[in-house]
């Protein structure tokens, strides 16, 4: 039987091939949309409950402590070594131009609107997202989330509320704190390290450093922080069963938040600077 049935197989026309090759990548197109709907439609049960009550303070203030507190070690220590490691790169190329006084301004400026948000988002992601994914994914497992429905509380309000509020909310914070830690590090290195003029560093930071250049690094931050949550939460309330699909949810929502983040913060940044120059057509050049 097996032998006969391998036979056949081996001489399947091409035609039946591609039409099972294509049958496949329709059913994962397929898949694909109804993952997308279905989170969708997540994000509007979150967004529905957020409108219509927000959660008490003993399910807020401890998801707020865990996601702002705990995590402003980690995002300070990796700000302060990504500024030193932006002065390390970009010292001899600045050198061989003569430019090594405009540093600062490349440093601070490459912090505040992309680094800092993008780090802290990465750092939030690993440590609070994967941490939330797999929580909500045991569970999911254990049947707690069915036993919170069944006792009529509404699972979103309950769990995902507290937590989306939290990353959206506190981000901004860890942001700012890793484009401060970032800067002090990089002045730290050039100044006495490199022996680069801090007036000239500070100076220069200055003039090609702006308050749309912060904000628009901490307005990144607050959608990054948005789509941790979402992700994190969504995996784990669609956690597979067993302590595999646990750990597989978490793996998968840092995987897709970073992605997402990268992809989010290409469009804020085109969307962005097309804002800056449309306000200020006459923007500052860094070597105008």
């Amino acid at each position: 039987m097996s032998t006969s049935f391998d036979h056949a197989h081996e001489h399947r026309s091409p035609i039946m091939i591609a039409g099972d090759r294509l049958s496949d990548l329709g059913g994962g197109a397929l898949d694909g949309v109804a993952v997308i709907g279905d989170m969708a439609l997540f994000v509007w049960r979150t967004l529905r409950w957020m409108v219509k009550r927000l959660p008490s303070g003993e399910t807020i203030w401890p998801n707020f402590y865990q996601v702002g507190v705990l995590s402003l070690p980690v995002v300070a220590l990796t700000g302060t070594f990504i500024g030193m490691v932006l002065a390390v790169q970009t010292y001899s190329q600045f050198r061989q131009l003569g430019l090594e006084t405009q540093l600062g301004a490349i440093i601070n400026t490459s912090l505040v609107r992309e680094l800092g948000p993008v780090l802290a988002a990465t750092m939030l992601a690993g440590r609070v997202g994967s941490a939330m994914a797999a929580e909500l994914g045991t569970m999911r497992v254990t049947e707690q989330i069915d036993a919170l429905a069944s006792m009529g509380t509404d699972p979103i309000h309950y769990l995902v509320v507290p937590r989306f509020l939290a990353c959206m909310l506190l981000i901004p914070t860890l942001t700012i704190m890793a484009d401060y830690m970032g800067v002090l590090g990089g002045y730290f290195y050039c100044v006495n390290i490199l022996q680069i003029d801090k007036f000239h560093y500070w100076h220069n930071s200055e003039q090609y450093v702006g308050t749309f250049d912060l904000m628009s690094g901490v307005c990144k931050s607050v959608f990054f922080g948005a789509t941790i949550a979402v992700v994190s939460c969504y995996r784990g309330f669609n956690c597979a069963a067993g302590a595999e699909g646990v750990g597989r949810a978490a793996t998968a929502s840092f995987v897709l938040s970073f992605v997402f983040i990268l992809i989010i913060d290409l469009l804020l940044g085109i969307l962005l600077d097309a804002l800056y120059y449309t306000l200020w057509p006459e923007g500052a050049k860094l070597f105008g």
